[in-house]
């Protein structure tokens, strides 16, 4: 079986860690296609060394652009690769421009697609990424659901014939970083200066257009942070950087202390040395639930319905609209005592989606 592996985006790279690995264990041929949507080193580059995942085979380099322009040049540039090719499968993950552009290609050439991470719904269509996931489960082949709330969302859809469960391979991957850290095999976590990891700190992250795009609402929240009681460690994306610059926003101020986008060994071990995290990035906000740490989510929804059972993670869409105390209690507040249980799975997904793709391909 020969099966090409799409990605192009921070969070799909480190979904390829354990897809890798798990073909490696197998006679199947795994293509790795890089699209360079993500570009800075930070995000992309790093994630290959770090996490051990073989460099792509091909990398089509497409960079930034509007929605329209990035996802045309990925699925312009795809198209003579996968005729090409002409895989068994082609596998994309998640939800960005490069998903759906590797799925539309693929599907037009009579290629069956496999979607990781398929049927999670924010059910917010000013998010690009809803569009992108809800148009690349209806033309894939195989939907590869993290979790059964996923599969029910595919039903509702008419999807469930072509659904598996096949758990989250970010499980597979964060317990692995978690297990590495804990053991002492990677070092300390490059924080943002004045930061002390000994002391209370918390993890933030801002990148979504909905909080970076209007001035006002970026200005608004990057205060809120500031007036936090504990030192925040602003992790700062290029596109929060990009509109901060064009909107004056100062980032560094009050509590706020700004820092570089990490490797993901790195963004484990902080986020496991901190506090607590706050954040709009939905794979930080499994991640916190994973190692343990309440996350609070600067958005009105959450595609991970699961992580807000107990307490562990709590959405307040506008923080600047709280009294002071109210929103530092929120944000500050410590992990909850009640159980998790196992919703995204026991850490072998990834091993479970390449049986997956066997069956449905006969091999």
């Amino acid at each position: 079986m020969k099966v090409i592996s799409i990605v192009g985006a921070r969070p799909q790279l480190v979904k390829l860690a354990p897809i890798a690995a798990a073909f490696a264990q197998t006679e199947h041929q795994h293509v790795i296609v890089h699209t360079g949507q993500h570009y800075d080193a930070d995000l992309s580059d790093v994630f290959f060394s770090g996490l051990g995942i073989p460099d792509p085979d091909v990398h089509l380099g497409v960079g930034s652009g509007s929605h329209g322009v990035q996802t045309g040049a990925v699925l312009s540039a795809l198209d003579p690769i996968l005729q090409e090719q002409r895989p068994d499968w082609v596998l994309v993950y998640g939800d960005t421009n490069s998903t759906i552009a590797g799925a539309l290609s693929a599907v037009k050439q009579h290629i069956p697609v496999a979607h990781l991470e398929a049927g999670l719904r924010s059910f917010n269509r000013r998010m690009p990424e809803e569009h992108n996931r809800v148009l690349t489960d209806h033309c894939a082949d195989l939907l590869l659901a993290p979790t059964e709330e996923a599969m029910r969302h595919l039903a509702k859809e008419g999807l469930e014939h072509r659904a598996r469960l096949a758990g989250d391979v970010m499980v597979d991957i964060c317990l692995r970083i978690r297990d590495a850290v804990l053991a002492g095999e990677h070092p300390a976590p490059a924080l943002p200066e004045s930061i002390d990891p000994a002391q209370p700190f918390l993890l933030a992250t801002l990148h979504r257009p909905d909080n970076t795009d209007d001035p006002e609402r970026l200005a608004a929240l990057v205060q809120s942070l500031a007036a936090l009681p504990l030192p925040v460690a602003l992790l700062a994306h290029p596109r929060l950087v990009a509109r901060a610059e064009q909107h004056g926003v100062k980032l560094e101020q009050g509590s706020v202390r700004v820092g570089r986008p990490l490797p993901y060994a790195g963004l484990v071990a902080t986020v496991m040395a901190s506090a607590g995290v706050v954040t709009d990035s939905g794979g930080l906000q499994k991640e916190a639930y994973l190692l343990d740490r309440a996350c609070t989510t600067v958005r009105p929804e959450t595609e991970w319905v699961e992580t807000l059972e107990g307490g562990w993670n709590v959405l307040v869409p506008d923080p600047h609209s709280l009294p002071a105390s109210e929103w530092a209690a929120l944000a500050c507040r410590p992990a909850p005592g009640t159980a998790r249980g196992v919703p995204y799975g026991d850490g072998t997904a990834a091993r479970r989606v390449v049986r997956l793709m066997e069956e449905a391909a006969g091999s």
